[in-house]
Formats: C-alpha cells, structure tokens, sequence
C-alpha cells in the first residue's frame, strides 16, 4: 500500500504543477478565476487519470473510470471552493487546502473504488 501512495504522490506532484501552470497561464491571458481554474482542473485531472492508471496502479482506462474519478475530484473541488468562498478563505489557501485533501481522499478513492481491480 505504501508503494501505491508513493507513486501516487509523485503523480500528484506532476499533477499540481500541470494545475498551477494551466492556471497561471489562462490567467495571464485575461481569464477569470473560476475559468482559469476549472481548465486548469481540466487538463489536471485528464493526466492524473491516466498516468495513475497505468503508472501507479497498473489497471486499464475506460469511459466508466474517467468518468467516475473526474466526478469525485470535480465533486471534492467545487466543495473545498465552496467552502472557501463562504469562509472567505484567500485563493492561495485554498489551493493548497485542496491539494492536501484531494492526495489522501483521491488515493483511497482511486485504489479502493476506480482502479481496484489493478495491481
């Protein structure tokens, strides 16, 4: 288990920085926040699908796994948001609020639930 969230950290590694590039680019290019954000989150989650498929837990792709992986972590994103736009909590903070949240619920999700059946 420790082999798979270890792997599963690198890939969140990778992962973030896709996140915050994407962002940071879409911003400077005179997009909104929550545009900049949800292509930034986009792209992110499309890479972190497929290279924890194959990279972290050896299991094959499908429309059903995307599918179900993109809606819980766009699930888990736009609650951290909506969290954080009630509590007025600053953007940076949020960030990084989501990014600690979604490595451990989105490992236990993706081994448990997504790629079980992997290695």
């Amino acid at each position: 288990m420790i082999k798979f969230f270890y792997r599963y950290v690198s890939v969140g590694v990778v992962n973030t920085a896709i996140h915050w590039l994407v962002f940071g680019l879409s911003y400077m290019a005179g997009q909104s926040q929550s545009i900049s954000n949800m292509l930034a989150f986009m792209v992110a989650v499309t890479f972190s699908f497929f290279a924890n498929a194959r990279f972290t837990f050896g299991s094959k792709v499908s429309p059903g796994r995307y599918i179900l992986y993109i809606g819980f972590m766009g699930a888990m994103a736009a609650s951290v948001g909506a969290m954080s736009d009630k509590m007025a909590i600053n953007p940076v903070i949020t960030l990084i609020i989501f990014s600690i949240i979604s490595l451990f619920m989105g490992f236990f999700y993706s081994k448990f639930i997504v790629f079980r059946d992997g290695k």
